[in-house]
């Protein structure tokens, strides 16, 4: 098969995926208990909110429709990013999410974490796959399994005692200062090292909780490939080490951490709630978090198919790299 008739099979199949993660999206919603009773409560009771208001604004969210004509305009709005309003700020969820900020920082966030993570864990993990039993070996294995199984809650709230209780020298939440919401943001080449100063701690908090897990992958795959012949063959050639690891042990030994990168860049959306609520982050995992506690079924339901359709895009990518990485890969 070739790589345009694999392509084609691929698009096909994510379009039936993602005809069903919508389907299974309404229905969970729906089949929820509570999810029109939450904006009753949050509308008041008629005698309060009056029966022509309270009447409009059932109308707004549709819940006066019948379950097709719903399900018609949910479909429609899955498809064309129009998630409806929120029960809690009563303004459109695709706003709400952009204009509040909250898309922009945990891009940043979880993107530069992401990258950190991934680049270190890598690289450590190339390096200590050749020196099997050393003593780097064991500090950088103890390392990433203690980072790896701590909690980030412990993490940050760790990190923010010694670097800003203690030593004073970050601050212990918020994106950037209070000041710029009462005097306005300063123009972007100022913001650029204040917004970096704010989100050195939590970054730092999710690369030490990710990395491990890169590092431990990349360093079981490359410890398995250095066991083969034809690396031995390379090093009787009198082939450079580091042209060793990298141009023929790492090339063929990266296809699983192909595979953990691009899930990792697909959950990014999916925010980190913990580590946005420890520092105060307005991002997509504390606005998931708090519409979950206070029921708001349309911004739940919006972060679930946006995640769902990162992992699925996640998925495709690394299936096309898988053969551009490694040839022996044939599209059948």
């Amino acid at each position: 098969m070739s790589l345009r008739s694999f392509l084609f099979k691929r698009a096909v199949y994510t379009i039936v995926l993602l005809f069903f993660v919508i389907l299974l999206n309404w229905v969970i919603f729906e089949a929820m208990p509570g999810a029109a009773g939450n904006l009753y409560s949050v509308l008041g009771q008629n005698g309060k909110l009056g029966q022509a208001n309270y009447d409009r604004q059932v109308a707004l969210y549709g819940l006066n429709k019948d379950y097709w004509t719903r399900f018609v305009d949910y479909f429609k709005a899955m498809l064309t990013f129009q998630f409806g309003f929120s029960y809690k700020d009563n303004i459109w969820v695709t706003t709400d999410m952009i204009a509040s900020g909250r898309l922009e920082n945990t891009l940043e966030l979880l993107g530069l974490s992401t990258v950190i993570s991934i680049l270190l864990g890598v690289l450590l993990g190339v390096i200590i796959s050749r020196r099997r039993g050393s003593g780097l070996d064991n500090f950088w294995v103890g390392a990433s399994l203690t980072t790896f199984s701590l909690p980030t809650f412990f993490m940050g709230i760790l990190l923010i005692f010694i670097f800003a209780q203690l030593l004073g020298w970050f601050p212990a939440g918020s994106v950037y200062p209070v000041s710029w919401d009462r005097f306005g943001k300063p123009d972007l080449l100022t913001q650029i090292p204040t917004r970096l100063y704010y989100l050195f701690l939590p970054a730092l908090t999710l690369t030490l909780f990710s990395y491990g897990g890169f590092l431990l992958l990349t360093r079981a795959t490359m410890m398995e490939t250095l066991s083969e012949d034809y690396i031995l063959t390379a090093r009787a050639k009198g082939l450079p080490e580091r042209t060793i690891l990298f141009r023929h042990a790492f090339k063929n030994a990266s296809l699983p951490i192909i595979t953990s990168s691009a899930l990792a860049f697909g959950s990014i959306l999916s925010g980190a709630i913990i580590t946005e609520s420890i520092f105060n982050w307005n991002g997509l995992g504390q606005w998931l978090y708090q519409a979950v506690l206070f029921k708001d079924f349309p911004v739940m339901q919006a972060m679930f198919y946006l995640i769902a359709l990162s992992v699925i895009a996640a998925n495709f990518v690394s299936d096309i790299l898988y053969g551009i990485v490694d040839p022996r890969i044939r599209y059948d």
